[in-house]
């Protein structure tokens, strides 16, 4: 039977191991951020590149035991909400200006 410490070892490897991957994809993400052909494709990539973050970032603070990544995910979380009701609000105001 493994010992405790030797468990979390492979457990906070395969987290960061984890994080690793979800940042490489939201880096291959970023490619429709910046050839993005309309606003609204642009914001989508840009909220999951927030969600990937959040992620990665909860997947560290876990492996690495920080305890106060968890809260700042959080925080960027809520903040990522707000940025897509504000979008959303825009882009209604824009397509009645546009008529």
């Amino acid at each position: 039977m493994p010992e405790p410490s030797d468990r979390h070892a492979a457990m906070a490897d395969f987290l960061l191991a984890a994080a690793g991957f979800v940042l490489t994809m939201v880096a291959l993400g970023l490619v429709r951020v910046l050839y993005g052909p309309a606003a609204a494709d642009r914001i989508m990539s840009a909220q999951l590149l927030g969600t990937g973050g959040i992620a990665a970032l909860l997947l560290l603070a876990e492996g690495m035991r920080v305890p106060a990544g968890v809260d700042i995910a959080l925080i960027l979380a809520l903040l990522a909400a707000f940025v897509s009701v504000a979008f959303a609000k825009g882009a209604v105001h824009w397509e009645h200006d546009g008529e």
